[in-house]
């Protein structure tokens, strides 16, 4: 195709793949930054506090050579939503029949306690069987409590979670499973 000042363009078709392939971590950043950008919420990843105990200069800049943890964290989450305190885990997992409670660590369950306790809004996001599935705080430590499995099975999940389809914007509206189990 002939353009004015003798440009040529080529007509190569873009195709959006949106989310594809984008991992939990992600969809649930981006989805916060759309609720940020619409004022529905603040919710923001936690750093992980890290020491540092060898440090380099280059031209960009300092670098981080060795680090260390310098506490534990507690879960990846957490903001304000309708006024109230919220926070929350994600996690993913290969298996198609549970999900390991190993993948929880102590601290955490003793944290999401606590949150409970104070009232707050707590729940896991998982990701399972390519699906996302919203988990009450309530729900697992009842499960941690009275079942003697060391994994949720996935029909529990499908039971007493809300299944979170990804979509383009919000990637992941985990909100609207919110408001259905705590509003």
């Amino acid at each position: 195709m002939q353009y004015p000042n003798h440009i040529k363009k080529n007509n190569i078709k873009i195709i959006n793949y949106a989310n594809r392939g984008m991992d939990l971590e992600d969809c649930i950043n981006d989805s916060n930054d759309y609720y940020l950008e619409i004022n529905r919420a603040l919710i923001y990843k936690k750093p992980t506090p890290i020491g540092i105990s060898k440090a380099s200069y280059t031209s960009h800049g300092r670098r981080i050579d060795e680090g260390y943890f310098l506490t534990q964290s507690t879960l990846d989450y957490n903001g304000l939503y309708k006024g109230c305190y919220i926070e929350f885990e994600a996690k993913e997992t290969k298996q198609k029949k549970s999900f390991p409670l190993a993948n929880i660590h102590e601290h955490q369950i003793k944290h999401i306690r606590r949150v409970l306790e104070h009232g707050g809004i707590v729940f896991l996001l998982i990701k399972m069987n390519s699906f996302v599935y919203i988990l009450k705080g309530n729900d697992l430590i009842t499960f941690i409590d009275t079942e003697t499995r060391k994994s949720i099975p996935f029909e529990y999940l499908e039971k007493k979670g809300i299944k979170i389809k990804e979509q383009i914007r919000p990637a992941l509206n985990y909100l609207d499973a919110v408001d259905k189990l705590y509003f």
